[in-house]
Formats: structure tokens, sequence, C-alpha cells
């Protein structure tokens, strides 16, 4: 079993605000362990691992089995760079029973998953939770979108293959019926009196009392409808012309068929048998106020659901302000909940026990509403300040989650480790995994995190099921 060079014990004794500045040939010759990956207090997860045995059997019957797992997070999560990893990693395994949890991220004006694409024909206002709470209906997704605009239409596609869907589901402050479906639209063209609209164009040598003349107006009504202040014209320049004369036009109007949609405890839903990968979101014409929590996308098969949460810059407190994000959760009715937020924390400099509170906070709400849960919780990553201070609070926080893990019923992914540690991130940087700030990761280094998380997933499961043979 590999370990940490440093002691981690007094790494954490010194995570106050003090900044410890690492020199870089130091660093150079620090020898970075890497622990062999895996879960740990996987005992933890036993109702979750069974449900994943069961998924084996399911081919047998006549009601497709489903397991949801939630990923909460901050900007790693919204923009499902690591999700999406495990979210295949697994479906691979598993089955794939549908791409779980979206957002209209784009109509928020922020980042999200490039594989869901939406767009509108209305501008739509937002909240988030890292804001102060004024009232706007954040819920399930961390963001409150709405409008007051009955006129709209959302337009869901999705541009993979696997993300085909047969059931949609729609999560609406209190489950409130705001919105309907539609797969088609049909094109409604009628005919209409409208005002004539003649535009002159001027010759060399014409004069304005000419060309009103000509169309038998005023040289006053020309100048009002031009906003000229005297009767010089220009030769090459365009006149409109009032006048009193109608003519027909045809106007064409897109008008959305409604499917017949259907509700439960917590959301409103449309069934298809055929398979779907575009669906458009219209107003309940009976209402003038529509707010959006999240859409829900299943297929027809067994397998994995993996829903992803993520909010830029989100902390454990930020969740813990909004009530309606725990009520809501119960709508993705999760087997298992991954809980990886502690880097914004660092940055504010909260205190490892301030960090566990939180912590706590999260985890009660989280079994209030959705019973005895499996929980994982994720070490936040290594990362730096001002790019040369090791961040001495991130290393306390990866110790206590370890450290509680089994007095407080959740299992431990350690990240932390596994990223090198309090010395691992030049290491990472080097190969690519880190990004120039030596906080975020890029694109790669995500991608990693994700295959390591799915891989000690997988790895735990097999040893389990060895037990069972």
């Amino acid at each position: 079993m590999l370990a940490l060079f440093f002691c981690f014990q007094i790494q954490a004794q010194i995570a106050d605000s003090t900044l410890v500045e690492t020199d870089e040939e130091i660093l150079d010759t620090v020898r970075v362990f890497i622990p062999e990956n895996g879960i740990q207090n996987n005992q933890a997860m036993l109702s979750f691992y069974d449900k994943l045995m069961a998924i084996g059997t399911a081919n047998n019957s006549a009601i497709p089995k489903k397991i949801n797992i939630v990923h909460i997070g901050d900007s790693h999560i919204q923009a499902d760079l690591l999700t999406d990893k495990v979210r295949k990693n697994l479906q691979n395994v598993f089955g794939n029973a549908g791409r779980g949890l979206v957002f209209p991220h784009s109509l928020a004006k922020t980042n999200g998953a490039s594989a869901i694409r939406f767009s509108s024909n209305k501008s739509w206002q937002n909240h988030r939770i890292v804001s102060v709470p004024d009232g706007s209906p954040v819920g399930l997704s961390g963001i409150a979108l709405y409008a007051n605009n009955n006129d709209f239409a959302i337009a869901l596609q999705t541009k993979e293959v696997a993300d085909a869907f047969n059931t949609i589901k729609i999560i609406t402050p209190k489950n409130q019926n705001r919105f309907d479906l539609a797969t088609a639209k049909k094109i409604i063209v009628f005919e209409a009196t409208v005002p004539k609209k003649i535009v002159h164009k001027i010759k060399s040598g014409e004069a304005i009392s000419i060309i009103a003349d000509k169309y038998n107006v005023s040289i006053s009504a020309i100048k009002k409808a031009n906003g000229l202040r005297s009767n010089t014209i220009r030769a090459g320049k365009s006149l409109k012309i009032p006048t009193n004369e109608k003519q027909q036009k045809k106007i064409e109007r897109t008008e959305f068929i409604p499917l017949e949609i259907q509700s439960d405890t917590f959301s409103h839903f449309y069934k298809s048998e055929a398979s779907l990968n575009e669906i458009y979101l219209i107003p309940n014409k009976s209402d003038n106020y529509f707010a959006l929590n999240g859409v829900v996308l299943e297929n027809n098969a067994s397998g994995i659901l993996y829903h992803s949460i993520g909010v830029n810059g989100a902390k454990l407190s930020d969740y813990n302000k909004y009530p309606m994000f725990f009520e809501q959760l119960q709508a993705l009715q999760p087997d298992l909940v991954i809980i990886a937020l502690g880097t914004n924390e660092s940055f504010d400099n909260k205190n490892g026990d301030d960090y566990m509170n939180e912590l706590d906070l999260f985890l009660e709400s989280v079994r209030a509403q959705n019973g005895n849960v499996a929980v994982l919780v994720v070490t936040p990553p290594p990362s730096l300040f001002k790019r040369k201070y090791p961040n001495l609070f991130v290393a306390d926080y990866a110790k206590k989650i370890s450290e509680y893990a089994e007095q407080k019923n959740y299992a431990v992914w350690d990240l932390f480790s596994q990223f090198g540690g309090l010395y691992g991130v030049r290491r990472n940087f080097n190969k690519g995994l880190m990004a120039n700030d030596r906080v975020h990761y890029t694109k790669a280094g995500y991608e990693a995190q994700g295959d390591l998380l799915s891989e000690a997933i997988l790895k735990t499961f097999e040893n389990y099921q060895k037990t069972k043979r």
C-alpha cells in the first residue's frame, strides 16, 4: 500500500490562514506517492452495491430497473466533464438508462454540458445558489430559470445517439403544471389586410411637390412620414409614401401541438413509444409565470441514470441556503449521492471544523428527504494559492472527511491523495492536468478524475461481489 511521503497529520495541523510558500526547486525533489485507488468505508455503500447486483437480472423483467446516481459539486460538475466520464464508464458496464438530469444553462447565460442543446425564442431570468436569496425559485439544478412571458418555446436537442429518450420529466417549484410539451409544430397561413407600403426612389431633378402630386398626397404628409424638416430632397434616396390604400398579405404563424402529459408527486412527464432526440417545452396557456428547475431524460432500458448538479463557485453553505434543492432531490429517487465540494470553501479560508459543520448540515438535509440513501464524499483535489502556496485547507478537509466517515456513515473517495496530495500540483500541471491558475483542472484533468472515480467504484463493487459468491 502506497502513502504520501510527507506526514499528512502534520500538514493538516498547520492548515490555518498562514500562507506557507514552497520553493519550486524543493518541489522538484519531493517524491509524491499515490495510494491504491479505492473507496474508504465502503460499508456505507452496501445498499447501492445490492442494487447494482440486481441490474444483472433486469433483462428478465418486464419493468426496467434503474439506478440513480446524483453527483453534486461546483464548476467541475457544471461543465459535465468529470461526470460525463463516470456516466459513460458505469453505463458501459451496467447499462444506459438515460441521460438523467439536464438544465438549460445556456438560457441562464452560463456554461453547461455540450451534449445537450437548449435554445429559446425568448430571454429568461435566472438566479443561482451562489447569490443572496431573494425569493427566486432556486431548486434542484442550483439555478432558477423563470419568465413572465407566455409566448415562448424552449427547444431541447440531444446530440449523441446514446442520449435519445422515451420519457421526459419536468421539475418545477411545488410541482406546478407550468409547461406543456410538444414534439411537432405546424405552420398556419392566413391572409390579412394590411396598409399598403409604397417607397419612391428619388430621381434626378425631382422635387417633393412633383412626387406628392404623383401619389396624390400632401407635401406635409410626405415630410411627416420621413421626418423631413424642409422640402429639400436628394436624388438616389428613398421616400416612404403615406397612403390609405390596403393590400392583402399572407401571414405565417407557428403553432405547437401539445402532448398529453401525466404527473406524479415530483414531476410532470411524457412517455413516448418512439425514441426521441428533440422536444419543445411550451407554456401552459392558463399560466403567466413560468419557473424551471430541471428536466430528466430517461429511456426504456435498465441501467444507470447519472445526474450531475453543479454551479460555478458553489460551496456546501450555498446549497444549504435553499431548502427546495433538497426537497426536489426526491424527484431523482437517488440510490447514491456523491458530494464533491470544498475547493471554494478553501479560498474563503474556512477551517476544517466549519467545513465539516456545513457537510453535516448538508447530509442531514439529504437524508431527511431521501431516507438512508448511500452517500459518497469526494475529497477536494490539490490546488495552490496565488500559484505558489500549497492549499493547506483542502488537506485539512480531506483528513477530516476520512476521519469522520464511519461515524457519519458515508463512504469516501480520496481524490486529494489520488492527485498527489499537498505536493501534487506541480506534477499535475506538468502532465497537462491543471490550468495555469493551479486551481482549476484542464479537460484532460477532469476526465482523468472521472476515470479514477469510476475505476474506484467498479473495483470496490467487484470485491463486494466476491463476498456474495
